[in-house]
This record gives structure tokens, sequence and C-alpha cells, in this order.
């Protein structure tokens, strides 16, 4: 299993979040760091069954930011119907 986990205690801004989830997520592929290439990546390109830790979101000054990430996270929790888990900690 994949488990990746994203501490936003750590997190700058978007990019910050895009280079992180590249890199836990070993992807051998161009990576277009957009809400797109997102969707694509979790619904295709990562090693499923996946597991996803966010950590310390509710506490960032701009996690308003995250929030478009956040949702295509839980869009792709429930259309891999298990094969996914998304935790927010």
């Amino acid at each position: 299993m994949l488990n990746m986990t994203f501490d936003f205690s750590h997190i700058i801004d978007r990019a910050d979040f895009y280079q992180q989830f590249v890199a836990q997520s070993h992807l051998s592929m161009p990576f277009g760091a957009n809400l797109d290439a997102l969707w694509d990546a979790l619904t295709g390109d990562i090693i499923l069954p996946a597991h996803i830790t966010l950590k310390h979101l509710a506490y960032h000054p701009h996690r308003d930011v995250f929030s478009a990430i956040v949702e295509v996270l839980v869009e792709a929790e429930c259309a891999l119907q298990g094969e996914l888990i998304l935790e927010q900690n």
C-alpha cells in the first residue's frame, strides 16, 4: 500500500503540495501541478491501494488555498471505492 502524509505545518502553498505529492507518489511521468493532473494521478497513475493523510490543515493560515485540492482528493476517494483512503487530522 502506498502511504502519503502531507503535513501542512510544513507546506507553504499549492506548488509545495504538488512537489511533495510527486515525491511521495513516486510518479515517473511529468506532472502538470494542477487539479486535472492531480485527478489523473490519483485515478490512474499512482500505486493503489493508497492511504493519504492530511495533517494540520485546519491550522494552516491559508487553508482555503488548498480547498480545491482537498475536494479532488475527496472525489477520488469516492470514485476509487476503497482503493484510496483519505484521512484528515
